[in-house]
């Protein structure tokens, strides 16, 4: 039986006094509980995080370490390395010494591994109920959990839930996911241990929409979102982005995890653009491009993706607007902080919603992206004066 999406519109709220141009925004956010992974916080009204998976052979960190840098580069917040091993387990000190953001042990079967990584300085737990093995194990793990301030995520998955519940339900259903976490939510809660997140995986993603939705009608701890094994980057961006986004526009979710099988940065920048479509971040740059048609007069492709790795690293909330067309090019390229309306050979760049300068040649868009350095150091330190007088 698959999951039927039921649809709940948000409930649309107008826009505060002042708001750019009246926009209407999301549904206001579900209050939840507040944990925190290191100085990161969860839920509680912080702003909803990305995170993501490395997918090294652990063991092996001097890699592990640079793929967690590329991934800190890329916008991650929050990195889940799997224990998948005693040897895993063992180098865990290694990678959270070399990590500037929060480091998840992801530890399935053995529970011994989850022992060894706590005491290898961990910053989060990830356990699946599951597969984790006998209640006697969930309460150690969980008593040593709870003696080292180090947050639980309880990992529900569709795919590994207990024999039992596939028994009582026939399959997996999102009813069977709930009654699977609040199973060891009660363990932990009993154990006096509160410091817990929940996720509420599927592949499928009506199923997931839906577990998260029966979930948070019932509790406030803080939800992890995502859909698992979303399957390549194309197919996994277009059913994570459906998933996460429709819970996100209900005001459901504290952080997030695009599952693709591809590099855990693409991973990173699909959960950014979720974030940032929705409006739910601003830090970072917001590119906007001409979606390409007849009217075209230059190869806006490559101009794109060019500007868009350029502006990989930089962090200041920053509309960009590349655009290729006479018709839609002026408007779009106005509303952006800065804007590039190209047409055959020439130009016009608008800064903060004015004509500013017009460019042309071979080297167009060299120009272009220099006046984007510069508004970037002209922001960036006017950020810099504003924190300083705070």
């Amino acid at each position: 039986m698959v999951a039927v999406l039921t649809m709940e519109l948000p409930v649309l709220n107008a826009a505060p006094p002042g708001a750019a141009g009246g926009k209407r925004t999301l549904a206001q956010r579900r209050k939840t509980r507040q944990i925190r992974l290191g100085k990161v916080a969860i839920g509680g009204g912080a702003p909803i995080t990305v995170q993501s998976m490395t997918k090294t052979e652990t063991a092996d960190v001097e890699a592990t370490l640079w793929q967690i840098r590329d991934m800190i580069m890329a916008g991650c917040e929050i990195v889940r390395v799997t224990a998948n091993t005693i040897e895993a387990a063992d180098v865990f000190d290694r990678l959270v010494a070399g990590s500037s953001v929060p480091v998840i042990a992801d530890v399935h079967f053995d529970y011994r591994c989850a022992i060894r990584v706590m005491e290898k300085g961990v910053t989060g737990l990830r356990i699946n109920p599951g597969n984790i093995g006998a209640r006697w194990k969930v309460e150690e793990v969980t008593r040593m959990a709870a003696d080292r301030g180090i947050p639980i995520r309880i990992g529900v998955n569709a795919g590994s839930l207990e024999k039992d519940l596939l028994k009582k339900f026939g399959e997996p259903t999102p009813e069977a996911m709930i009654e699977s976490a609040f199973r060891h939510l009660e363990i932990l809660e009993s154990l006096g241990f509160f410091e817990t997140k929940v996720s509420l995986k599927a592949s499928n993603a009506p199923m997931m929409v839906e577990a998260y939705r029966l979930f948070s009608r019932k509790s406030d701890y803080p939800l992890h979102l995502g859909v698992t094994e979303a399957g390549s980057q194309f197919t996994g961006t277009v059913k994570s982005s459906m998933g996460i986004g429709i819970l996100l526009a209900e005001g459901i979710g504290d952080t997030i995890r695009v599952s693709l099988a591809s590099d855990p940065v693409e991973e990173v920048r699909v959960g950014r653009e979720i974030l940032k479509g929705l409006h739910l971040r601003d830090d970072g740059v917001n590119v906007i491009a001409c979606p390409t048609c007849g009217r075209l007069e230059v190869d806006m492709l490559p101009m794109v993706e060019r500007v868009e790795k350029h502006l990989a690293g930089v962090k200041l909330p920053l509309q960009v607007a590349i655009m290729g067309c006479s018709v839609n090019g002026p408007g779009e390229a106005r509303e952006a902080d800065i804007g590039f309306a190209a047409g055959k050979d020439m130009g016009m760049i608008y800064k903060n919603g004015e004509p500013y300068r017009r460019i042309g040649g071979a080297n167009m868009l060299d120009e272009f992206i220099r006046e984007i350095d510069l508004l970037v150091e002209e922001r960036t330190k006017a950020a810099a004066t504003a924190s300083s007088e705070d």
